[in-house]
This record gives C-alpha cells, structure tokens and sequence, in this order.
C-alpha cells in the first residue's frame, strides 16, 4: 500500500509550536513503520567503512536510528555493523510510537536503547551519526527543508545525518548525507543484477530529489549520464555486471562528474557524487543558524 505525502505536524515557525516541542512534544507523525531484516545492509556497509572515522574522536559516540519502524530489527543490525568498528559506540532506536518503543525496550542492553521522539533526538549528548531510512519519503517535500535543519543542529562536530530511502528487500538504494552545513553528497547503491539500467533507481530517490527527475534538473542529468555510460560499457557485459559498472564510474569520473573515486566501493555497486552536481534547481542553502531558530 503507499502512504501519501503528509505535512509534519507542528512545522510552522509559531512560538507555540515550538516552544511545545521544546516542552517535549515529539516532532514528527508516526509513519507505517515497514521493515524487513537486512534491508539497511547497503547503507550500514557505508558508515560503518569510510564513514567509520567519524566515531573515532570521542570516547563514546552516539549513533541513532531514527524512525526505525514497527519493529526494532535496523536498530539491532545497526548496534551490531557499528560495534565491529567502534565497540564504545553506543546506539540509540528513536520511534515517535511509544507501543514501537514498548515492544522494542526487552531487547535493550548495554550499547543500544530506545526512545520516544522525533526530528528533535531527545538524547543526551549529541550524536556522531543519525540514520533516518525511509522516513523522510513519507512526509511532503515542503517540509525536508526544515527536517534537515532541525536534525544537523542536534549532530557532533563532526557528525553526520544520512535521509535515505531503499526497495522492500534492500537491493536499490539511495542517501543524501548532510553535516552541520548542509547536504555533502547523494550516494545510490544497487545490488548487481536488480537492475536494467541505473536510472531504475529513480523512483527510490530521497524526498528532496524524487519530484525533480526532469530534463531541466541536476537529477536528471546525472542519471542519464549513468545511464548513457552503462550502455556504453555493454561490451563488458560477458565479463559481469561488476566490470561493467567499474567501468560506468570511470568514464562518470572521466567526464568531470565529482564523483568520488574510490573503486574498492564502486565494486559494491556504490556511487557517491558531491551534492551540487544533482540539487534541485534552485538549490536551497541550509544554514546553520536557521537550523538553530527551528530547533
């Protein structure tokens, strides 16, 4: 069943409204809470390898899945990815539904919780990463702006926020990640064989881009350009759909998109380009001291 796009409550720059979540009234809407074991495989694989360095400069980092559904399943998957690379790190699941949270708290110990709230994080300290999947898609694209902001203005100094959304079973997958300034860079992920070409990834776009797949747009663009060097790259076809897709990513780096050149993960069937090559025309700057007013 889809869900249609809802405003998030409480969004508008009222006094009232935000004095009320500062009182401690969540800020979100509860959403359908549909996951499936393993479906965050792709963009775990992703924080918990070049994104790793960024729980390294504190004793303790926090890490928090936000909005992590009807069942608790990616906030235990996501304790366990991350406590490989950093055993001090601790995990937090946040649901706005306090019967998601009741029925997840038997599983807490030490390193991983659970919490009611919202876009606000109500945790103490300030998180080193915040993943938010498959959330953010359900809410109107009106409001991702202030989502954004409301969330950065919670991260460490050198945290990062991750808004992304995957398929049912975690075989197309897409992420904008976004530090204190605003969003860095928009990755896709797809597994080898899920896919005819890789703009079939558009419909798995995050909120902020999904609408603006159109000739005219950055997005656009950008998956046409994949588009144009996987079938270029058909004749590597009989050597395998890792071959052909090493050689997408070159020829995409080759062309002067600022892509990042990292081959050991464009084997996994990951892409990461710099955000300004595929924001929404125009693009809307996100300000940190915006973020501190919605907050």
């Amino acid at each position: 069943m889809v869900q249609r796009a809802q405003r998030v409550k409480d969004a508008s720059t009222d006094p009232s409204k935000r004095a009320a979540r500062r009182r401690g009234k969540p800020f979100g809407n509860a959403t359908r809470g549909t996951t499936n074991p393993n479906r965050l495989r792709r963009v775990d694989r992703w924080l918990a390898g070049p994104q790793a360095w960024r729980l390294r400069g504190e004793d303790h980092p926090l890490v928090i899945d936000l909005g992590y559904g009807g069942a608790p399943t990616t906030a235990v998957e996501l304790y366990s990815r991350i406590h490989a690379v950093c055993p001090s790190a601790h995990v937090t699941g946040i649901e706005i539904e306090p019967e998601r949270v009741r029925i997840a708290k038997p599983l807490e110990h030490e390193g991983l919780d659970f919490c009611v709230g919202g876009f606000e994080i109500p945790v103490p300290g300030r998180p080193s990463m915040v993943r938010a999947f498959n959330v953010l898609r359900q809410y109107d694209e009106a409001d991702v702006q202030l989502i954004w902001l409301t969330v950065c203005s919670r991260l460490a100094p050198h945290g990062i926020f991750v808004d992304g959304t995957c398929d049912e079973i975690g075989r197309r997958s897409t992420w904008v990640a976004l530090d204190g300034t605003g969003p860095m860079s928009l990755t896709i992920s797809l597994r080898f064989g899920g896919f005819t070409l890789p703009s079939d990834i558009a419909e798995r776009l995050p909120k902020a881009l999904i609408h603006h797949n159109m000739p005219g747009e950055k997005i656009h663009d950008f998956l046409q350009a994949l588009d144009k060097y996987w079938l270029a790259g058909a004749p590597l076809a009989p050597f395998g759909n890792r071959q052909r897709w090493l050689s997408m990513c070159q020829r995409m780096y080759d062309a002067g998109w600022p892509v990042v050149r990292s081959p050991s993960r464009w084997r996994l069937g990951e892409l990461t380009v710099d955000w300004a090559a595929v924001a929404p025309v125009p693009a809307t700057a996100l300000m940190p001291e915006a973020a501190l007013a919605a907050s």
